[in-house]
């Protein structure tokens, strides 16, 4: 299951709903990442091959989750606020829930981080932090599974009925220019 920052999506600037459902697969897939190697390592050294999942795992949720969120929230939220068609309503009362998702998932990938960092700068990680570890992660999975779902399921096909094509170009260039990418036809 190894995974690189910044391989291939499915989906390029030009379906920026699509490339936001494949960056929660990448997400899905680094939790299940750091959750299976905290289980099979128990605090122990890490192999080399875990040492660089790790550390890839870090480097994803320090650089690219965080843009992932500012494409929702500052690209993607606004537009389904200020919509006036009556399914917009509906949408609307899920931002908030989904805001409120984002900033509970960022506590506990703070503490993630400086877990997993202290783990590989000392080779160890003692019980009670291999234990935080553990309920950090399973925290983590408790947010992002049904927020990926809501998202995934009800939130983007919502948005590509609500927002226009103009709309849509619009989020892909501003994704792409979040990730220092001219135009917005690239692939992540």
């Amino acid at each position: 299951m190894f995974l690189k920052v910044g391989q291939p999506a499915d989906h390029g600037f030009d379906e920026p709903l699509g490339l936001l459902s494949d960056c929660h697969r990448r997400i899905q897939r680094f939790l299940q990442m750091l959750a299976a190697i905290a289980r099979d390592a128990a605090g122990g050294p890490p192999s080399d091959v875990q040492r660089s999942q790790l550390e890839a795992a870090l480097t994803y949720f320090a650089t690219a989750a965080p843009k992932h969120k500012a494409d929702e929230e500052e690209s993607v939220f606004p537009r389904l606020r200020r919509s006036r068609e009556p399914e917009a309503a509906r949408v609307q009362e899920l931002l908030a829930r989904l805001e409120n998702d984002h900033g509970a998932a960022e506590e506990h990938h703070r503490a993630v981080d400086v877990l997993v960092r202290r783990w590989l700068g000392d080779e160890r990680l003692d019980p009670e932090d291999v234990s935080q570890l553990a309920t950090r992660l399973a925290a983590l999975d408790a947010i992002y599974r049904p927020h990926i779902a809501v998202e995934d399921n009800e939130l983007f096909p919502a948005a590509a009925r609500l927002l226009s094509a103009h709309e849509l170009q619009e989020i892909g260039r501003e994704m792409a220019a979040r990730r220092g990418l001219p135009g917005g036809s690239a692939r992540a």
